[in-house]
C-alpha cells in the first residue's frame, strides 16, 4: 500500500507552499471553493503568493487583505452577489499587487497546456482584444497549416493546487461531483496538490466508483480534512450556499480596519474546524444544510 498522505491542514500548508508559491484556487467556480485553506494561508502569515483561478469570490479577496499576494492571475476577482471586491481593489489601486487579466477560456487554456506539458494552446480568443496589453502569456501566431492568426496562450504551471472535495481516502484518491470547472486540469498542471475533503473515506468507497476520482492518487501531495471547509460556498451533496455571508463580508472589507477586525474574529482566532463550526452556530449550519436530496442513478461496474 502507499504512504498516508494525510496531515492537518496547517501541516499540509506549512509544508507544500512556501513563500512566493504559486497556488490555484477556487478552479470549480462558484462551488468547492477552498475557503478553510486560503484562510491557513493568511494564518501561517504566507507572502508573495500569486493566486490563479477563474472565479475565487470573495477567497482571493481575504488572502489579499491577509497581506499575502504579490500576482494575481484571475478572469475575474470580486464578490459575487454584492460585486465589488475592496482589498483586491484598494491594492490594485496602489500599485501593491500586480495583475495578469485572463478570459475563463484562456485560463482553463492555459492550464490544459500546463497539464500537457506543451509551452502554449492555439486558439482564436481574445484576437482584437486588449488582453495583450495586460497578459504577457498572450502571443499572435500563424497556423502553420492555414496561415490564419491565431492566439498562443502560454502554459500556466502553478507550484500548487488546492482543491476541496466531497471525499478522499488517506492516499489522496478523491470523490469530487457537481461543476468541477478546470479542477482536473489545474490539478495535472501542478507540480503539488493539496486535498481538503469534507470526508475522509475508506479506499473501498473510493473504488466502487473510480469515475468519480478527480485526479489519481498519486499526484496528491496531501490530504487534509475540513468539514465545512468550503463555506460559505456550496458543496453538492453536503451544504448550500451561505449569501448572508457574502452580503456580510460585503460591509467587513470595505476598509483596511474593519477588514482586520474581520480577520481576528473569522481567521486568526480559529485554529481548528470546530472553532469554525462553533462561530457559525448550530441553527446556521442547520439551515444551510440540505432539506432534498437529488440522487444519481445506480451505476453498475459489475464483471
Amino acid at each position: 500500500m502507499p504512504d498516508s498522505k494525510l496531515l492537518s491542514l496547517s501541516e499540509a500548508i506549512a509544508r507544500f507552499v512556501p513563500d512566493g508559491s504559486s497556488v490555484a484556487l477556487g478552479t470549480a467556480q462558484e462551488t468547492l471553493i477552498p475557503f478553510a485553506a486560503g484562510n491557513e494561508l493568511i494564518r501561517r502569515r504566507k507572502r508573495n503568493l500569486t493566486l490563479i483561478g477563474p472565479i475565487s469570490d470573495i477567497l482571493f479577496d481575504q488572502i489579499i487583505g491577509g497581506g499575502c499576494v504579490r500576482k494575481i492571475q484571475a478572469a475575474w476577482v470580486g464578490n459575487v452577489i454584492t460585486g465589488s471586491s475592496y482589498n483586491f481593489r484598494n491594492a490594485v489601486e496602489q500599485g501593491q499587487i500586480e495583475m495578469e487579466d485572463h478570459s475563463n477560456l484562456m485560463l482553463s487554456m492555459a492550464l490544459r497546456a500546463g497539464a500537457m506539458g506543451v509551452p502554449f494552446m492555439p486558439a482564436r480568443t481574445a484576437l482584437g482584444s486588449d488582453l495583450f496589453k495586460t497578459n504577457a502569456g498572450l502571443k499572435t501566431i500563424s497556423c502553420p497549416f492555414t496561415g490564419d492568426t491565431l492566439t498562443a496562450i502560454a502554459a500556466i504551471n502553478p507550484d500548487v493546487t488546492i482543491i476541496h472535495v466531497q471525499r478522499s481516502d488517506e492516499y489522496g484518491n478523491a470523490h469530487c461531483w457537481g461543476n468541477l470547472g478546470i479542477t482536473r486540469e489545474a490539478c495535472l498542471a501542478s507540480r503539488c496538490v493539496i486535498i481538503t475533503a469534507e470526508e475522509i473515506v475508506s479506499p473501498d468507497v473510493i473504488s466502487s466508483d473510480p469515475n468519480r476520482v478527480v485526479t489519481p492518487g498519486f499526484r496528491i501531495s496531501a490530504v487534509a480534512q475540513a468539514p465545512w471547509g468550503a463555506h460559505p460556498s456550496p458543496v453538492p451533496g453536503y451544504y448550500n450556499r451561505d449569501h448572508q455571508a457574502f452580503i456580510d463580508y460585503r460591509e467587513s472589507s470595505k476598509t483596511p480596519e474593519v477588514f482586520a477586525k474581520w480577520q481576528t474574529r473569522w481567521v486568526d482566532s480559529v485554529q481548528s474546524s470546530d472553532d469554525y463550526l462553533n462561530l457559525l452556530g448550530k441553527e446556521r449550519t442547520t439551515k444551510l444544510s440540505l432539506k432534498n436530496h437529488v440522487l444519481s442513478e445506480v451505476v453498475d461496474y459489475g464483471y
